[in-house]
């Protein structure tokens, strides 16, 4: 069996993707807001049912901090500790303070009680993220930041596709962010996008994403470089027209760990991490289980290991014990237990179902 890793990048036959690259040499339009970058903004924008423009920005975390500056966000944010560093990096290089709110112990996404009681004179956004796709508790967290007169900005790295309740995961908040990294069940290599109800945050978003230009000559304000190229954007049309089959081969290897895990629990207690919010759809973005202890997660991960097989903790280390984050650790209880127990197995369009077998079996 070849190393296998928690996830391989999806990548479309050669030869469509050198199709794009011929009308980006026959153009000679590399970057700037390009035909492709712009039918890639069109496509998301559809494809996610969206009446706000979709911004393409070079990477997540970029999206992240242009969402932040877009609000005027300069103070405390609360944000969730189980999360990628991403997600408490990018206010921290804002200057903001980050402040830790646990989460729910079924969802794995940030508690709302949890949020309320955090919330002090200071605090001026809440950072929230759909962990693996499933979505925050959006209606209650909505309900806060209005009382509060908060911004409320989604990290929905994982969320590309998700439905909730009838509507784009991306209609709840006031701003999302999605990767597109090459890591995500659907990618531009690297790279993502941002989106924003109000129309002057997104407008904002969209000249600050390109230096603050006003055209050529004049400037709406200060901004950065966070276009995205067409070369990136190509890798995206080309893997649009795969997603079909890409999001179905997901669900069938997501399908089959299901039941094997189902057919195994007489035998060892290692379950599925994480209930799926109610009237949420599954974007296959990832499979995590949970073991009893951390002794059990271990000893399965050296045997995997042994066998070729990589999984990954995510999130561990839990963020709020992270020095770099945090002067001193703030107690995220249900955070630190779930972290220290919690393994994300191979998932990717190319998982077969020799690997699921060998995976399982190294879980009993």
């Amino acid at each position: 069996m070849k190393h296998i890793n928690v996830t391989e990048p999806f990548l479309p036959p050669f030869e469509e993707y050198v199709e794009y690259l011929k009308g980006i040499w026959e153009r000679n339009w590399l970057t700037n807001q390009g035909p492709l970058t712009k039918e890639l903004e069109q496509k998301l924008q559809a494809y996610h049912q969206l009446s706000m423009p979709v911004h393409l920005v070079a990477n997540g975390s970029l999206g992240l901090q242009i969402a932040l500056k877009a609000f005027g966000v300069k103070g405390e944010v609360i944000t969730t500790p189980f999360s990628y560093v991403a997600t408490a990096a990018c206010p921290l290089w804002e200057g903001c303070t980050v402040k830790f709110a646990d989460i729910e112990p079924d969802t794995l996404t940030i508690d709302p009680r949890a949020v309320e009681e955090a919330i002090t004179s200071k605090t001026e956004a809440i950072l929230a993220t759909h962990v693996f796709g499933n979505p925050c508790d959006c209606e209650a967290l909505e309900a806060i930041a209005k009382k509060h007169g908060l911004a409320l900005i989604f990290d929905a790295a994982h969320a590309f596709g998700v439905i909730y309740k009838g509507k784009s995961i991306l209609d709840y908040g006031d701003a999302s962010m999605v990767s597109l990294h090459a890591t995500k069940l659907f990618h531009t290599v690297e790279g993502g996008f941002i989106v924003a109800k109000d129309p002057a945050v997104s407008e904002k978003m969209e000249w600050m994403r390109r230096f603050g230009h006003k055209g050529t000559e004049a400037f709406h304000g200060v901004g950065l470089n966070a276009k995205l190229s067409e070369f990136h954007a190509a890798m995206g049309l080309c893997n649009f027209a795969h997603i079909d089959a890409i999001l179905e081969r997901r669900k069938g290897i997501s399908e089959t760990y299901d039941s094997r895990l189902q057919a195994m629990l007489s035998k060892s207690d290692v379950p599925m991490a994480f209930r799926y919010r109610q009237s949420a759809n599954r974007n296959y973005s990832y499979y995590p289980v949970l073991f009893p202890s951390e002794q059990l997660l271990l000893r399965a991960v050296e045997r995997l290991n042994g066998n070729g097989i990589y999984p990954r903790r995510y999130f561990f280390p839990v963020l709020n014990t992270v020095s770099a984050i945090v002067e001193e650790a703030a107690e995220c209880p249900v955070s630190e237990d779930v972290s220290r127990r919690i393994l994300c197995l191979p998932l990717s369009s190319a998982t077969d179902l020799a690997v699921v077998d060998a995976v399982v079996s190294a879980l009993i």
